[in-house]
């Protein structure tokens, strides 16, 4: 726990599929998450490549030199039926009208918004992300944005008070410099912080895939509480550091005792 600055920060080691399951129900405001895509291809050989391979260059800095991830070789319908998985065990720990927004690419789009639903979300759309970094292939429509499904607990009560506005349903930024990287496919913390803006100010955003801890990051600037796993070691302890050496809770997730 780190609560210097009022904001409660939990990191836990391991499985999500277990970990999750142990938290106590209805604690989470958000659940923001950026899971293995299985993607990174076309074709079967492909999605079985290593994620260095598939997401990164091998060049001066590139983000090769960061350890290859699990859970990104599976075939569509085991991705689907994976994340339905994961998803319905995160609504239970949610709150009434709480959020889930889950990144995905374009290939993997419509397994994502199946697996939301078919967890018992209600989907409530796609938000889009330029990273501006997209390859230039002559002839070819450009690759440049990935996604977000979103959907929520339940009903979603409106706020018709003048003034409060939507939030965007598309965000350019910049996808992290490779040299400024910790992780092979992280995301950028600006990016998190625009979109934990739909969690209310103090409250609790969950992310099960943490990599390297961006969204915590993102948490602890934002004044909101954060519950983080992750399955590799090394991406665990990078995380620990970079949200401010907290320390592993074990066995007591989400407040669960």
């Amino acid at each position: 726990m780190d609560e210097d600055n009022g904001v409660s920060i939990e990191l836990f080691h391991g499985d999500c599929l277990e970990l999750v399951e142990r938290m106590n129900d209805g604690l989470v405001d958000m659940v923001l998450t950026d899971p293995p895509y299985s993607s990174g291809g076309l074709f079967t050989g492909d999605r079985k490549k290593k994620t260095s391979s598939k997401y990164t260059d091998d060049g001066y800095n590139g983000a090769s030199r960061f350890p290859d991830f699990s859970g990104d070789n599976m075939d569509q319908r085991s991705f689907t039926e994976f994340m339905r998985m994961i998803l319905a065990k995160c609504r239970k720990k949610t709150k009434p009208e709480g959020i889930c927004a889950v990144f995905t690419d374009w290939r993997q789009l419509s397994a994502m918004t199946d697996a939301l639903q078919a967890a018992g979300w209600v989907y409530r759309g796609i938000a889009v992300w330029n990273k501006r970094n997209a390859r230039n292939i002559p002839g070819r429509f450009r690759q440049d944005c990935e996604f977000l499904v979103w959907g929520t607990n339940g009903g979603k009560t409106v706020d018709w008070t003048p003034g409060f506005k939507a939030f965007p349903g598309y965000y350019e930024v910049s996808s992290v410099p490779t040299k400024q990287k910790h992780h092979q496919t992280e995301k950028p913390v600006e990016l998190l912080e625009k979109l934990i803006a739909i969690a209310p100010e103090g409250g609790t955003v969950m992310d099960c895939f943490m990599g390297s801890g961006s969204t915590g990051v993102a948490c602890l600037n934002t004044g909101r509480n954060f519950i983080g796993m992750e399955l590799s070691e090394q991406y665990f302890e990078i995380a620990k550091q970079r949200i401010g050496g907290a320390d592993e809770i074990t066995g007591r997730p989400g407040g669960c005792f």
